[in-house]
């Protein structure tokens, strides 16, 4: 008895009704970027656990429960949870550092982690990322807000909430840790195993927990704003400045301190109320250490990571536009045996120049196939039977309209094709133009 295989619990299958809209934002994402001057990187699946560990934070979620390691032999790797520990990986591995800075790189790439599959937030979920490497001041902090907020402007996102913070530097997060210790030290009986362990090595993440006993308790928690250094205070300051210049609307959320330990000074979430309660769209910030600690030369950076499938799943839900999907521009349909290597030559003809044609591959009968054709919505439909062959030419019909025009089965079809194809798709541009005249 056969067995019924389902996918993994926690993923997705993105099948071709669907792709068109993922085409739609990654291309909005590419052609930003690369607007800002990034340029795209690639990176493996799977990294070395000790990549993990050493900048993602052991006292994370990510890295306590979350992350899908495998042994093979005398190997331990893990599948990726985030793209910035690889793509810095890459950058110091290969380099890059030496070239002129900033770099300046983005990705697409899929992510791992073991958590409770919802909408939005899946085992399996794909990233549009960039890192920018060697700029320390305010503005390439503004610069890569900048560059999220018009991805999403692109997009046709509405009711998008930018919420800004700062979690200051090494110096004065130890004298905040201190607050937080003073401060949850007394109620430490009632906070949930994993922030015990957090109480002690980085309490900063007591602020992150999603426990609502533990959110109640940090409601009231001391907030970084009130222990910044001169220097941090002074950047953010600088940040909102520029922000506001840019016209970048902004909320100060001192509660944000976003999931991973590698990050200092700014920290920023794109949040929307559209697709439940997991609404951080994209989300990012500073991390100055992390190339440091990551063994190469003290070396500023920062980016974001931006949830494709959020990001989709609010366009849906905005009634944002995808881009249309490619459909057939023509379907050939041979009626016997004789036409068939005629068919397949035009066809090949004009997939050359970039149409899309189809022509039966089943031994379906006419009647069959106009059927087919109009599934698939064919723009134009050509038959091609004996008497085509004997006078070389053919009856192109419109689908839409069901006009019909005999077009020469010859070195002239491609060109004569070309011109009817082009005259339909500015057909209706030119009939709102002509009302427009009237």
């Amino acid at each position: 008895m056969a067995i019924k295989i389902t996918r993994p619990q926690g993923t997705e299958d993105v099948t071709p009704k669907q792709i068109y809209k993922w085409h739609t934002v990654e291309r909005i994402a590419r052609e930003t970027a690369e607007n800002f001057g990034f340029h795209e990187t690639r990176i493996p699946t799977f990294e070395s656990t000790d990549l993990f560990l050493r900048s993602v934070g052991e006292t994370t979620d990510v890295v306590q429960k979350e992350m899908y390691t495998v042994k093979a032999k005398e190997t331990e790797f893990t599948l990726r949870p985030e793209g910035t520990a690889g793509t810095i990986r890459s950058i110091l591995q290969n380099g890059l550092l030496n070239d002129a800075l900033p770099q300046k790189v983005y990705y697409i790439l899929s992510c791992f982690r073991h958590e409770r599959p919802q909408a939005g937030r899946l085992r399996e979920f794909h990233q549009f990322g960039i890192e920018m490497a060697g700029s320390q001041g305010p503005t390439s902090d503004a610069e890569i807000i900048a560059l999220a907020k018009t991805i999403l402007d692109r997009a046709g996102l509405k009711n998008i909430v930018l919420n800004i913070n700062s979690i200051g530097c090494p110096t004065c997060r130890a004298e905040y840790h201190k607050a937080l210790r003073a401060y949850f030290e007394p109620k430490k009986d009632e906070l949930c195993e994993t922030c015990l362990t957090r109480l002690e090595k980085n309490p900063m993440r007591i602020l992150d927990c999603k426990s609502p006993i533990c959110a109640g308790i940090a409601k009231d928690a001391p907030i970084i704003l009130d222990y910044l250094c001169d220097d941090c205070r002074t950047h953010f300051e600088k940040l909102q400045e520029y922000l506001k210049a840019l016209n970048i609307d902004f909320t100060i959320n001192p509660k944000i301190v976003r999931g991973l330990d590698y990050y200092t000074k700014t920290v920023f979430e794109f949040v929307t109320t559209d697709i439940g309660a997991q609404g951080t769209v994209c989300g990012g910030g500073r991390y100055d250490g992390l190339i440091e600690q990551m063994g190469g030369k003290p070396t500023p950076a920062m980016g974001f990571a931006m949830g494709l499938e959020r990001l989709i799943l609010t366009m849906e839900s905005q009634g944002c536009d995808f881009e249309e999907p490619k459909s057939c521009d023509l379907y050939i349909a041979p009626m016997d045996e004789s036409a068939v290597p005629l068919t397949m030559q035009l066809g090949q003809q004009l997939r050359t120049s970039g149409y899309q044609v189809e022509y039966d591959v089943m031994q379906r009968g006419l009647k069959a196939q106009m059927k087919y054709a109009n599934k698939i919505g064919a723009s134009f439909v050509m038959v091609l039977g004996g008497n085509e062959l004997a006078e070389k030419k053919a009856k192109l019909k419109n689908m839409e309209t069901g006009e019909q025009t005999e077009i020469a089965l010859d070195e002239t079809f491609e060109e004569k094709f070309d011109d009817i194809a082009v005259q339909y798709m500015f057909h209706d541009i030119v009939e709102d133009f002509e009302k427009e005249c009237q």
